[in-house]
């Protein structure tokens, strides 16, 4: 139980800024058995983000709730995977080749295609939110738990699926979990994700998630083809875009299912 909890609150250091009232130690095998909490810390971000959202309806309108629950969660996380879908857009977008690719990848500069990127998104996720909080508020503030829960499952998805591309300059590497771990792993982490659909049991959800799981699929299609596999920044790019397709894929199985 003592281990468990470290690969939690180390999962929890590294996806947020919420401080863990201990220390803990810290080596690239701990790194790896956390990412079986990685959809949990999801659920987490998500119960806060519908948290504010909520309070913040309460106090103003829906749109400025929905630009306070944004700005919430940037905050939440430091930014953590919108940087590593900027750093992707850059990188993709700019470089030509693997090497090319991951050298843009790992400046820390922000270029045009990631701020083009990174705007687009972002009144994407907006006017998504905006759509499903005018239908039905209480289901859109369940809808959020879940885009955040499965968004970060499916993105960890991608250890067991594709292959890790090591950084060209590995002084300059984030920490990662990269090494696939046993099946126990991924069903501790998709019990999140039933409990996050039990919050709201309807079935079309699934249409949903098949959405944002085909998204998974085409980047990391594309990723193969272009640099061999993932970097870290490439599983933030995941995990915002299969947000983003949950909350439309909400949109289009509550329209005409």
């Amino acid at each position: 139980m003592k281990n468990e909890l470290i690969y939690f609150a180390t999962a929890l250091m590294f996806f947020t800024r919420i401080p863990v009232p201990f220390t803990i130690p810290y080596s690239g095998e701990i790194m790896n058995k956390s990412q079986k909490y990685f959809s949990w810390i999801g659920f987490l971000v998500g119960v806060i983000n519908a948290a504010i959202l909520y309070f913040s309806t309460q106090l103003f309108n829906l749109e400025i709730g929905i630009v306070l629950m944004m700005i919430g969660s940037v905050l939440l996380t430091g930014a953590f995977h919108e940087d590593g879908f900027t750093d992707m857009c850059d990188s993709f977008g700019g470089g030509y080749g693997k090497e090319k690719i991951l050298t843009i990848m790992k400046d820390s500069r922000v270029g045009a295609y990631g701020t083009i990127g990174i705007i687009l998104l972002f009144v994407l996720k907006f006017f998504s939110i905006q759509a499903l909080g005018t239908v039905d508020l209480w289901k859109t503030l369940t809808i959020v738990i879940l885009a955040h829960t499965v968004s970060r499952f499916i993105s960890g998805t991608m250890i067991y699926t594709h292959q890790y591309v090591t950084d060209i300059d590995v002084s300059k590497s984030k920490p990662l979990a990269n090494k696939p771990l046993d099946g126990m792993a991924l069903v501790i982490g998709f019990i999140s994700v039933l409990i996050s659909f039990a919050l709201i049991p309807d079935w079309r959800l699934i249409g949903a998630f098949a959405l944002a799981y085909l998204g998974k699929i085409c980047m990391g299609w594309y990723f193969k083809k272009h640099i061999g596999g993932y970097t870290g920044d490439c599983l933030g790019a995941v995990q915002q875009v299969c947000e983003v397709l949950f909350y439309l894929g909400t949109m289009i199985v509550w329209k005409f299912i």
